[in-house]
């Protein structure tokens, strides 16, 4: 077991341990560490813990220093700082005529380097802007090309839901997402619906993911064929996952056929094991998906 702290340099971001080396760190508080980009501001999001020796990533890196009022002062000024190179970075990206966006601009805490954070389509050649930067910030100059999800993470914004984005408040990874995880909820699966404002799969999907999988196995598919508990046979009409209710077309004895609405514990059948390649459907595919949709005109993926 190792005594260990969580530290974060950016909002939601990736929690990282370090040794508290014997000062009397809480949570909440701000520490001065070592990282691997140089001396680093961050705030304590785990308190002081024991966690087992194979969850550490070695060789654990002590707490330089708790974090002074000139500490607080110097990252204060940092921000401001950042504000005035993104201006500056935009203007020069301009300048040069690059097809690149730019999303976010970040000072380490030594100002040893200045990082700046870019999207765009493919490979940008972006060494005279970096000579250009240099010459004027007078340190090393960083460029970083992300994907859609970390800009999204770093801008924020709402989501459909009308809350703020999970992404850029308490998820400090990326799950991976899927197709198969729409189905399993029987949502839509109309890109459009279950996109998030990123433009790839929502990540809540991933959310109730493990309570639908258990729920869903209780229950037959649509189109089995079920025996009831007052011995009657029939076709299952559509289920209710979260109700674990099921309609089942049943054949009464005067050879009518009726809609019955059964409790999943008074139906006895054997689910069957079904392949389904819609349910492999990643990320890129839908990407696929969605250009020919807007080729077609119409939704490619949605079942109605």
């Amino acid at each position: 077991m190792v005594n260990v702290i969580g530290v974060r340099f950016r909002r939601a971001g990736k929690i990282y341990y370090f040794d508290p080396a014997g000062f009397e760190i809480e949570q909440g508080d701000n520490v001065i560490v070592e990282t691997a980009r140089g001396v680093e501001y961050g705030k304590v999001v785990l308190g002081p813990r024991n966690i087992e020796d194979d969850m550490i990533v070695q060789p654990l890196k002590p707490v330089i220093r708790q974090a002074t009022p000139e500490d607080d002062e110097v990252e204060r000024r940092n921000k401001e700082k950042e504000k005035e190179a993104f201006d500056i970075c935009l203007e020069k990206i301009q300048k040069h005529g690059l097809e690149m966006k730019l999303i976010d601009s970040e000072y380490t805490f030594d100002n040893n380097k200045v990082l700046f954070y870019f999207t765009a389509d493919g490979r940008i050649d972006f060494r005279e802007l970096v000579k250009d930067l240099a010459s004027v910030f007078k340190t090393r100059i960083e460029l970083r090309q992300i994907g859609v999800r970390d800009e999204t993470k770093i801008m924020g914004g709402i989501g459909i839901c009308g809350r703020t984005l999970c992404c850029n408040t308490h998820l400090s990874e990326f799950a991976p997402v899927s197709i198969k995880m729409a189905k399993e909820q029987n949502l839509s699966l109309n890109p459009t619906k279950i996109s998030g404002v990123c433009g790839r799969l929502m990540c809540c999907l991933k959310n109730e993911q493990e309570a639908y999988e258990e729920l869903n196995a209780n229950l037959p598919e649509i189109g089995d064929y079920v025996t009831t508990n007052d011995n009657l046979r029939g076709e299952v009409q559509s289920v209710s996952v979260l109700k674990q209710r099921v309609k089942v077309i049943v054949t009464l004895e005067n050879d009518e056929k009726e809609v019955v609405e059964y409790k999943v514990e008074d139906l006895n059948f054997k689910r069957k094991r079904r392949k389904d390649k819609s349910n492999q459907i990643d990320d890129d595919e839908l990407r696929k998906l969605e250009l020919l949709e807007k080729k077609e005109g119409k939704s490619l993926l949605d079942d109605n």
